[in-house]
């Protein structure tokens, strides 16, 4: 399983917020360069770089700090957040990106995420499904659809997707523990997805029930942050 550490940016600090609430905002380090060098000399492979300014924007705002954790690291970057046309896809891609999420647009606009899918190829863009009570969580967060997680994730494989960002959205950044039934269920419907973990990722033992589930991936934020979870405990799965 592939541990993938988050940097979330905000006027390009690395900041965490609480289920998605910009008012509920901790700054952590001023340097997310300096962090994600941090992560990759303790043999962290991967990294997720949320741009929230961008989120906001509907644009890509934090481009530049894309390209100097790039430049300055050889972490394998996938980078989210006001990514809503291929020209903004591409720019990423330019900045140093090796995958992009795409997030709420992938609600939004199916058949847009579908072209990019076929543009780009299913190893460049991972879907992501924020979901609340397994149901799709809609318009940053506010809201829930009417579609089941399920039938989101089976909707896109169907498109050719292969990667997703489960992000329960009611335990982000709470430190509660990840939504491992959740998980499981979908691990054993949906064996072709490669799923990866979001929100609650709490402590170590959290890490072990997530790779024993056969989740591909596990996105680690506020934990590492807060020393809930150190970069020591995880050279395991390093």
């Amino acid at each position: 399983m592939e541990i993938i550490p988050a940097i979330d940016l905000i006027n390009g600090q690395c900041v965490r917020l609480t289920e998605g609430d910009f008012a509920q905002q901790t700054t952590y380090d001023s340097d997310p360069v300096t962090v994600a060098q941090r992560f990759e000399q303790q043999g962290v492979k991967r990294l997720h770089l949320v741009d929230l300014d961008g989120a906001r924007a509907k644009q890509p705002v934090n481009l530049p700090v894309l390209e100097r954790i790039a430049r300055s690291t050889s972490l394998v970057i996938d980078y989210g957040g006001g990514l809503q046309s291929e020209e903004a896809i591409r720019l990423a891609f330019d900045a140093g990106a090796a995958q992009v999420t795409a997030g709420s647009i992938a609600v939004r606009e199916p058949e847009l995420v579908g072209g990019w899918l076929q543009s780009f190829g299913a190893d460049k863009i991972i879907v992501g499904a924020d979901f609340r009570d397994n149901h799709i969580s809609i318009n940053a967060w506010a809201e829930q659809s009417e579609r089941t997680l399920q039938e989101f994730l089976e909707g896109y494989l169907g498109a050719g997707a292969t990667t997703f960002i489960c992000t329960d959205v009611s335990k982000d950044g709470k430190l509660q523990g990840p939504a491992l039934a959740t998980y499981r269920t979908l691990r054993e419907v949906l064996p072709a997805a490669q799923l990866i973990a979001s929100g609650g990722v709490t402590t170590i033992a959290d890490v072990a029930a997530l790779a024993e589930i056969g989740m591909h991936g596990a996105i680690i934020g506020k934990a590492i942050y807060e020393g809930t979870i150190t970069l020591a405990e995880l050279q395991p799965w390093l």
